[in-house]
């Protein structure tokens, strides 16, 4: 068993109930205790990675072994896949930490922002490291509900009626995948991921089969917020303190939905080819009307927000025209390749989206609004807001040297192998579209006009914040190695291999 596995949980944990204690004796000790766990867990996960290798590390909660070839206990699993999501929550983790330093001082209870924060991280790792359906359930309510306390962390109107639209909605996709995490149980007897996998390819009722299925996408999707299921992100990730909403919109959503999608529909469904094209146009949709609803935008961070769904969706439909491929059994290098385009733009996304937060934050904290009308000429006295704010828009929009220009590429490549025309031009289309809305974001805020008399005197924010920019701006350039054959096949490779033979993380959990 490996034993740094539960410490990605107990690590946070422990860091949410000093932080607790020990931050109402020590005032100051809260931020660094903070930048400490989240030090160490980032530390981890990049050693997690490195050591990995394509095998798969298995820890058995309490120790308790199978018995007659059956999992009975909790097993905690780490893959390359699992290990890639690890570095991309504890890595952005710690850069929205460090960018809070200063940034949350505009707020009181500190005590309570670093706490729930540490919650928050422990949630999304415990879904992240999951063998088991339930304990996916368990981590995805801890860091739902840390989630819904640091949206509202403000106390304002705007960021109670967010706060409870997203409690809502995340309650009612909590009850859904509960309701197919029970469907699963009752046909399969097991909610382990890989035991389940084995019942259910041995056969069951087709109806009751597509119905749990429906179900967890359902739910899941409306965690990670595709097209339909959307509704809620604007106003959450446009109300939370901005690096919340680097957290929500660069991370939550991948781990507690896409990446769930992808684990259960990769390593416990059979992959069925309706499935996949349901996927896929549920992807395709989230891109294009995504894009479409942000470029009206005039407030930043719903701008931004919406466009977290649509660079979502190149990620859904790009891993769905693997999806279809896999369920065909044909093309496997193009699925491969789809797949590989689906978890580059994850991890970009994650870098570009995040720092965009950040930069509306600093604009934010320096003029106290987030109205793209009330701006300008920003660029003179913000510079490195200003120049790492281009960089990310550059990268989302899909403009070279940035990593997501490589992402999107292959995206766009594997569709045309795969010959899928028309969301290949989509996602074109989708691409220019998304540039026009951030030229406009740039022009507004940083180059359009003169300041308004009395904002003179603007200056770049707290360094603490501005080191966590550019480290983020650097990330949105040296990502782009990722797309060579070299540093694909070592990132990436073993995370689709996983993926595409289930036979590969089942076989240690069940001890083939």
């Amino acid at each position: 068993m490996n034993p740094l596995i539960p410490l990605f949980i107990a690590i946070p944990l422990a860091g949410a109930f000093l932080t607790m204690i020990l931050g109402k004796f020590l005032p100051r000790l809260n931020k660094y205790l903070g930048i400490t766990v989240l030090l160490l867990l980032a530390m981890m996960s990049l050693i997690s990675v490195a050591t990995i290798s394509g095998g798969t590390d298995i820890y058995k909660v309490g120790g308790w072994e199978p018995v007659g070839g059956i999992p009975i206990g909790i097993y905690m699993v780490l893959d390359n896949l699992s290990a890639l999501l690890l570095c991309v929550i504890n890595i952005v983790g710690l850069l929205a930490v460090i960018y809070s330093f200063t940034y949350i001082s505009q707020y009181t209870s500190e005590n309570y922002f670093y706490s729930l924060f540490c919650l928050m991280i422990a949630g999304m790792n415990g879904v992240v490291l999951s063998g088991d359906l339930f304990n996916i359930f368990v981590f995805l309510e801890i860091s739902a509900i840390s989630s819904y306390a640091l949206v509202a962390f403000g106390v304002e109107r705007e960021q109670l009626e967010a706060t409870f639209k997203y409690q809502v909605l995340g309650g009612l996709a909590s009850l859904v995948i509960l309701l197919g995490t029970g469907f699963i149980y009752w046909k399969a007897k097991t909610l382990n991921i890989a035991d389940a996998r084995e019942v259910l390819w041995a056969g069951s009722e087709k109806p009751f089969y597509l119905l749990a299925q429906l179900l967890l996408l359902s739910g899941f999707g409306l965690k990670a917020a595709i097209i339909p299921f959307h509704a809620w992100l604007p106003d959450a990730h446009s109300s939370a303190p901005s690096p919340i909403s680097a957290m929500l919109s660069g991370v939550l959503i991948k781990a507690v939905g896409i990446y769930v999608i992808f684990r259960l529909f990769f390593n416990m469904f059979v992959l069925s080819e309706e499935i996949a094209v349901l996927i896929t146009v549920l992807g395709t949709l989230s891109m294009a009307v995504g894009v479409f609803l942000a470029i009206g935008q005039w407030d930043i961070k719903r701008l931004l927000a919406y466009h977290s769904i649509s660079q979502m969706g190149y990620v859904v439909m790009s891993a769905g025209i693997g999806m279809i491929l896999v369920s065909r059994g044909t093309k496997p290098e193009v699925a491969a390749l789809a797949l590989a385009g689906a978890l580059f733009h994850l991890i970009n996304h994650a870098a570009f989206k995040s720092l965009l937060f950040l930069n509306a934050g600093a604009i934010e904290y320096r003029t106290g609004t987030r109205n793209l009308r009330e701006m300008g000429g920003l660029a003179a006295c913000m510079p490195a807001t200003s120049s790492t704010s281009f960089a990310a828009s550059m990268a989302i929009s899909g403009l070279p040297p940035f990593n997501g220009f490589f992402s999107k590429l292959i995206i766009i490549i594997a569709a045309v192998m795969a010959r899928f025309y028309l969301l290949a031009a989509i996602a074109v289309i989708v691409s220019i579209v998304t540039l026009a809305s951030f030229l406009k974001f740039q022009r507004y805020a940083f180059y359009n006009g003169k300041r308004e008399a009395g904002k003179e005197n603007l200056r770049e924010v707290p360094f603490p914040m501005v080191l966590s920019m550019v480290t983020l701006a650097l990330f949105c350039l040296l990502l782009s190695l990722a797309a060579l054959p070299h540093f694909r096949d070592i990132i990436f490779t073993p995370a689709i291999r996983i993926l595409t033979d289930a036979q590969q993380y089942t076989a240690p959990i069940l001890g083939f």
